[in-house]
């Protein structure tokens, strides 16, 4: 009986067709007992990026300037922890205002906005460097008929709640705060929107919706702005948000296109 030949030459990689669908690191492979040379420094790559991240200072000087430039009046606040080692160290530090800048917002007239933007450099100034600026801008240009929006703050060495103190002290129905999320070891540049209805202190995460991931390879600044206005709209109905606010725009709002692309049927 005759036997077909061995194949030759390195099998077919069964993993290719799903690694074209994530950026999660599948099947790596090995050299001996270790992973190839290759994923490790790729992993090592990685790995510095995203505590670069973490480290990289927020540039509000040019971050206000272009927001100026957006036609956007802008304010300046930074949290109760001095520097970056103490901001990773105390989080609580991170989430309420430093005592000048308290006192300065609680002097100022309240703005009566509708809703007030907060973009804070969270666990990655270099996502605000990469996706603040097109995601402000979808924001600006999707406001609906009869909305007032307050100034933009940009705030430093800050937490998600630190939006809670600001958007009180500035009387905001609602505050959304654009902040760098933590880094992945894929994904150093997220961006998180939080929306907080009636912000005060001592607001809780299930008070709050999120938005996640926006970025170039994530979801596209214009599809998140349409969300984010999705829920505003709800949230003002309702009088809440968080967890009795269920998220069900991509039931009624218009599908996204890749990043850069126009809404469909916009």
């Amino acid at each position: 009986m005759n036997h077909p030949a061995p194949a030759t030459g390195p099998l077919p990689d069964p993993w290719g067709d799903l690694r074209a669908h994530t950026a999660a690191r599948l099947a790596l492979g090995r050299s001996g007992t270790a992973i190839p040379t290759r994923e490790l420094l790729d992993f090592g790559l990685a790995h510095a990026q995203a505590r670069d991240a973490v480290h990289l200072p927020l540039d509000a000087d040019a971050l206000a300037a272009k927001l100026a430039a957006l036609g956007c009046t802008t304010l300046r606040v930074a949290s109760a922890a001095p520097d970056r080692a103490t901001y990773l160290l105390r989080p609580d530090l991170g989430r309420r205002l430093d005592e000048a800048d308290a006192r300065r917002l609680g002097d100022a007239p309240q703005t009566g906005c509708d809703l007030l933007l907060v973009v804070a450099d969270g666990l990655s100034a270099l996502a605000i460097e990469r996706n603040a600026m097109p995601l402000v801008q979808a924001i600006v240009q999707g406001t609906p008929q009869g909305w007032h929006m307050g100034p933009v703050a940009i705030a430093t060495q800050a937490r998600v709640a630190l939006g809670d103190e600001v958007g009180a002290l500035l009387g905001a129905r609602m505050v959304a705060v654009l902040i760098g999320e933590r880094p992945g070891l894929s994904s150093p540049d997220s961006l998180g929107i939080y929306l907080t209805w009636q912000p005060q202190v001592g607001r809780s995460d299930a008070q709050r919706n999120c938005i996640s991931n926006v970025r170039t390879e994530g979801l596209a600044p214009a599809a998140a702005a349409a969300r984010l206005w999705w829920l505003c709209e709800e949230a003002r109905r309702l009088g809440l948000t968080g967890i009795g606010l269920k998220d069900r725009s991509d039931a009624v709002t218009l599908e996204a296109v890749p990043s850069g692309g126009q809404l469909a049927g916009s």
